[in-house]
């Protein structure tokens, strides 16, 4: 788990972040045959770095009934920080609609942890197994390890792509507003009103406006 920890905080994206704590869930985590991390935006269900094709099936699944282990773990508004299914192919007495459906897709048993930090709340770790029981009181300890170190390098990678999002952004702009300078003989403030007043009247994001300007040349009427 230290080396874990020190191999997340190495990754210098946030795709490979994610990529290495689903990997490591497998590869750590007893009776874990796939990962993925499940994040919840409104109604919509997006699956990060899933480790198979049943993870992403057993999200879509998830959203489309409204109900399962991980979508409940990523909810905010839910007071547990780690739901299991210990059995599939027992008769469930929660997730009536759920459980026999995900069955179909060959889960045996599954796991789903929170992922959080003190300031944020970022969705849920799920680890799932073909067989039913896989998951031990060890697994569970594993797994809550895992996920500790996961959400914090998934809040440090995500702020990073954020703060890199940033940075280039801006030089996009500072560049589109030179092209403007030069051609229309305007000051820096009056460079960047005209790329705001774009933006506003076509309800495009600043940034676009701005990659239209340093590709064309002009700016579009």
């Amino acid at each position: 788990m230290a080396s874990m920890a020190r191999d997340l905080l190495a990754e210098h994206t946030l795709d490979s972040t994610l990529e290495q704590i689903t990997r490591k869930a497998v590869e750590l985590v007893d009776g874990c045959d796939a990962s993925g991390i499940l994040v919840l935006r409104g109604d919509r269900v997006s699956s990060l770095a899933p480790t198979a094709q049943l993870v992403i099936d057993s999200d879509r699944l998830q959203e489309r009934l409204r109900e399962g282990p991980c979508l409940d773990a990523a909810r905010p508004d839910r007071a547990e920080r780690l739901f299991r299914i210990p059995d599939f192919t027992a008769d469930p007495e929660r997730r009536t609609s759920f459980v026999p459906r995900c069955r179909e897709l060959g889960v045996g048993s599954m796991m789903g942890f929170l992922l959080y930090t003190r300031e944020e709340e970022l969705g849920a770790l799920d680890m799932y197994s073909h067989k039913p029981g896989a998951f031990t009181g060890d697994s569970e300890t594993a797994g809550w390890l895992l996920a500790s170190h996961a959400a914090v390098a998934f809040s440090t990678a995500r702020t990073d792509a954020q703060l890199q999002d940033a940075i280039a952004t801006r030089h996009l702009i500072g560049e589109a507003m030179g092209i403007l300078m030069g051609r229309h003989r305007v000051t820096e403030d009056q460079a960047f009103e005209f790329l705001r007043a774009r933006s506003q009247r076509t309800n495009t994001k600043l940034r676009e406006v701005a990659r239209r300007v340093c590709e064309t040349g002009v700016l579009e009427q």
